[in-house]
């Protein structure tokens, strides 16, 4: 049993096989999940991810096991620092300053990790990781809603029909006894006819509908357009 656990620690054709199918496996899991989720990088991109990262430390070991002359951790290091290129590609800023893909692009990122445990031979942390990063995306999400929905700070991108009209809008905003922390103008979004707009942090005095507050922004004639970002 321990030679059959040496011989799964060291690259042959043997193992071979089980870390790229192990990487597809384990690599398939995460995407599928963010691939059911719209995302741009979903399903193939994260078995991709893994099999690349697994065939890159397991080339770096190979080198090492067979001439004895290579840093094994470097094509691992490379990789780590590498992926940030394809997890950036995945995080966008819509025309109302919304970022989105931060998730994904976390999720890329920790795949790349995962397929280097498996490239290694490190199975018991890379099947473990997956579980992990699996829960993470699918079981915590309603829990981060629940915490957003329960949260009393609340960024809101308004678009307006006329700059002077801001301190109005202001002014009945903090009627509903809510404070604004910081206000920030911005560009509105192109090819609409607001003049002006603006990002601003809201925080409630008392627990308060985040879609309450929403609808009564909206419906201010000075305000053309609202929503949480």
């Amino acid at each position: 049993m321990a030679e059959l656990w040496s011989d799964l620690k060291s690259v042959n054709d043997l193992t071979v096989v089980i870390r790229l199918l192990l990487a597809v496996i384990l690599g398939g899991i995460i995407g599928l999940e963010r691939g059911r989720a719209g995302r741009p990088a979903g399903f193939r991109t994260h078995i991709l991810v893994c099999l690349g990262s697994t065939l890159a430390i397991m080339t770096n070991q190979y080198v090492y096991q067979e001439f004895g002359v290579s840093d094994p951790t470097r094509l691992a290091a490379q990789v780590i620092s590498g992926i940030g290129f394809l997890g950036a590609g995945t995080i966008i800023v819509t025309g109302r300053h919304q970022v989105k893909g931060l998730t994904t692009a976390a999720g890329l990122w920790a795949t790349a990790c995962m397929g280097l445990a498996i490239g290694i031979g490190f199975y018991s942390a890379a099947i473990m990781t997956c579980f992990l990063i699996t829960f993470v995306t699918v079981g915590l999400h309603k829990l981060d809603n629940v915490l957003l929905h329960k949260s009393k700070v609340m960024d809101i991108y308004i678009e307006f029909n006329n700059a002077s009209r801001i301190t109005t809008v202001l002014e009945k905003i903090r009627s509903y006894q809510i404070h604004i922390d910081s206000i920030e103008i911005v560009k509105p979004n192109y090819g609409n006819n607001a003049e002006v707009a603006a990002i601003i942090t809201l925080r409630f005095k008392q627990k308060k509908s985040r879609y309450d507050v929403i609808a009564k922004i909206c419906e201010m004639n000075e305000v053309s357009f609202a929503e949480e970002i």
